[in-house]
């Protein structure tokens, strides 16, 4: 029996995950003192999502409008937003999103967004990837001979991490910290992981942050990973913020799959 088969089975990822982890709320006693000193009776907005009355409340005071506002509430309001392309009112609103089974791969082109964006992303130096979990594309995936292939050489860099671990580890055994010594075997033995090789990743990003990275991402010509990332990121999205999200439909492509688009772009 050869080594590969001997060894756990390989734990093959297709689809990313999108968890809403983190979301603002607002101070209402802060608020009603500063309409109170500003001489506004009374104003109110019919969301109950943080982010969403952040944004009106941001952008009504760039003309103090809280005594007169337009009908239709905080979608109508949010909507005008979004047609004039005021879109720096949509930085004061914030998500925290925890996503997992993407790719190292994808995770390289993730963190090139940058304003309005940060990002904690599992260390490979401190967390052993023996049996990590790895994102096999689908167009691979679909075809049993370049399954194959893609399997035995992920099989195989998977059982050169392992090894070269243990053999590490062992150098480095007259390192009297356990932690260091494993640390130090772990950095050296990820290189020959692949990008395929599964990660998990904390982001935060505010509401024109994650547009931007939505249109962009979610686009027909955009990565098929990270595409169906950025569908994950707006279906959470749009269920916890509507008014913010609302705008984006989806679109099938002739080659299969789905892209995203919307009339507001680049707001």
């Amino acid at each position: 029996m050869s080594t590969v088969e001997s060894e756990p089975a390989l734990h093959i990822v297709r689809e990313p995950k999108v968890y809403l982890v983190g979301r603002q709320v607002v101070d209402e006693e802060a608020l009603a003192a500063f309409l109170d000193d500003h001489q506004v009776a009374r104003w109110t907005t019919d969301s109950d999502v943080a982010g969403e009355k952040i944004i009106e409340t941001a952008g009504r005071v760039c003309y103090m409008s809280f005594a007169k506002p337009r009908p239709g509430g905080n979608r109508a309001y949010l909507h005008h937003i979004l047609e004039v392309g005021h879109g720096s009112v949509l930085e004061h609103a914030v998500f925290n999103l925890l996503i997992t089974g993407v790719s190292r791969s994808l995770t390289h082109e993730l963190i090139r967004h940058r304003a309005g964006w940060a990002y904690s992303q599992l260390s490979q130096r401190f967390v052993d990837e023996s049996e990590a979990e790895f994102v096999e594309p689908e167009v691979i995936a679909e075809d049993p001979e370049l399954h194959r292939i893609w399997l035995e050489a992920v099989q195989a860099s998977q059982s050169a991490y392992r090894e070269l671990a243990d053999r590490l580890a062992e150098k480095f055994k007259d390192l009297g910290d356990r932690t260091l010594r494993r640390k130090k075997a772990r950095e050296a033995a990820r290189s020959v992981l692949p990008n395929a090789t599964e990660t998990k990743i904390y982001v935060t990003g505010n509401a024109r942050a994650l547009r931007h990275f939505i249109e962009m991402r979610g686009d027909a010509a955009a990565d098929v990973e990270i595409r169906r990332l950025a569908l994950a990121v707006l279906a959470v999205l749009q269920r916890e913020a509507p008014n913010l999200f609302g705008d984006y439909t989806l679109i099938d492509l002739p080659e299969g799959g789905q892209a995203v688009t919307t009339p507001h772009r680049k707001v």
